[in-house]
């Protein structure tokens, strides 16, 4: 490899604002970010589906199961 060019990869901790610290190695320095893995709803299991005006039912009513024959 070329010596120079390469910027430099050095340990650095994400921190979230959970206090969820998380060290990995980046070319970036230290960063402070918003939501992680371990406050994320799809993670930990809060997501809501959230029916606005009635989409899921008109669906269902739509493309339910028919009856078999």
């Amino acid at each position: 490899m070329r010596e120079g060019i390469h910027p430099e990869y050095t340990p650095v901790k994400f921190t979230c604002s959970c206090g969820n610290v998380i060290e990995t190695r980046s070319t970036v320095g230290d960063k402070h970010i918003e939501i992680c893995n371990k406050c994320h709803p799809f993670y930990t299991g809060k997501a809501k589906v959230i029916d606005t005006a009635g989409r899921i039912d008109r669906f269902k009513a739509r493309y339910g199961t028919k009856a078999s024959l």
